[in-house]
């Protein structure tokens, strides 16, 4: 557990948890107690838990929940280094923000955080540990806003504020239909991930106006990729074709496709991209679409992350740095002690950030306003910018 303290040039520290005492356990004699001896007494009950916090009555208790060991670490850390930028940034003068490594557990991470005495969950990272941690959450009355993508576990006080990619690939279809394309096909990886994709994908498609004439499943293998990719469309030829994967796949599938019965095809890809750089080291990927949240304010923080931290932030560390803002603005109103007014959460008029603007629907996900960039080589090229804000 880690506190951020706001200073002009912050030193790293750590705050030891006040521990629970062990339960000493005393066995007994077998038989009676010999006569004039007097038993001992009984050994005390364990304290209650408490917070190993100091009081504070001027700022609000937040708790950063991120994997600061294990495997996601890196990750994890990249995020917490990003969330005390924006504390430095803004000053941090109603916040206290604590952070807690879900490595070690998840449950017990939040159970901690719940016993100091914090309002409001930014993380966890991963959609399982989010999980875990609801009913822990809810039985405090604290929200938690989630870095994860998975849709899947929005709802009853948790809210997703990871880049979901049935957005991207909304966005990227209406923009390849107002260029005057109608006919699109999809290939899709095996697995649930693969089959929201595809109804996504016929949603969208249909939703712009299109239709989708072909789609196929594969595995992730360069051979069963390349079997689907050169054989998708034969009975009817497509104008543009989504590969709704990584850019690994990405660069192993479009050179199938130009074999194909439709060479011409423009390729579209999801957000996934966005952080892959071997989609711009990929000639077979030059002039292909994909959707993502924008980069410009992104390169200025990774810019001051590199001067304070010495190394490069992971892209997902922009969720950090940006979940720390939307808790400083509402902060502002927000009394010191009471529960975290979650309906500030859903203001229609949104927030805006490093990764440009956002806003929670009524189904708890955050809806981001997209750009369309053209892999070009060197990086993608915005083809199509994302709006200021929203007007409904």
């Amino acid at each position: 557990m880690a506190e951020a303290r706001v200073e002009p040039q912050p030193k790293r520290g750590w705050l030891r948890a006040i521990g629970l005492a062990a339960t000493l356990l005393v066995a007994g004699c077998q038989g009676a107690i010999p006569k004039g001896r007097v038993p001992a007494p009984a050994a005390p009950p364990p304290p209650p838990i408490t917070s190993g916090l100091p009081e504070d009555q001027a700022r609000h208790r937040i708790a950063l929940l991120v994997p600061l060991s294990g495997p996601d670490s890196a990750v994890g850390q990249s995020i917490a280094n990003a969330a005390n930028l924006a504390l430095i940034d803004t000053g941090g003068k109603k916040v206290r923000m604590t952070t807690y490594d879900t490595g070690g557990g998840a449950v017990a991470a939040a159970q901690r955080a719940v016993a100091d005495g914090n309002k409001l969950f930014l993380g966890p990272l991963l959609s399982a540990d989010a999980r875990a941690i609801a009913p822990v959450a809810a039985r405090a009355g604290i929200p938690i806003v989630s870095f994860s993508n998975d849709s899947s576990i929005a709802g009853n006080g948790v809210y997703v504020l990871g880049f979901v990619p049935d957005q991207s690939i909304r966005r990227v279809v209406e923009y390849a239909h107002s260029r005057g394309i109608t006919k699109f096909a999809g290939l899709m990886p095996s697995g649930l991930y693969g089959r929201n994709a595809s109804t996504v994908f016929i949603k969208s498609v249909e939703a712009a106006g299109g239709k989708v004439v072909a789609m196929k499943n594969y595995d992730r293998d360069p051979k069963s990729v390349n079997v689907a990719a050169r054989t998708l469309g034969l009975n009817q030829p497509y104008e543009a074709i989504l590969i709704a994967d990584g850019g690994r796949i990405a660069a192993v599938a479009t050179p199938a496709i130009r074999k194909g019965p439709s060479p011409d095809a423009r390729v579209l890809g999801t957000e996934l991209w966005n952080a892959d750089n071997l989609v711009a080291r990929s000639p077979s990927l030059q002039g292909a679409w994909y959707a993502a949240v924008s980069d410009s304010l992104y390169r200025q923080l990774a810019g001051k992350y590199r001067v304070r931290y010495g190394k490069e932030p992971f892209r997902l560390a922009s969720m950090g740095y940006d979940a720390v803002l939307l808790t400083v603005r509402i902060a502002a109103e927000w009394k010191v002690g009471a529960p975290f007014p979650i309906n500030e959460l859903e203001d229609r008029g949104g927030f805006s950030g490093i990764d440009g603007a956002f806003r929670f629907g009524s189904n708890n996900i955050a809806e981001r306003a997209l750009e369309v960039y053209e892999v070009r080589a060197g990086g993608g090229s915005v083809v199509s910018p994302a709006p200021r804000g929203f007007t409904n």
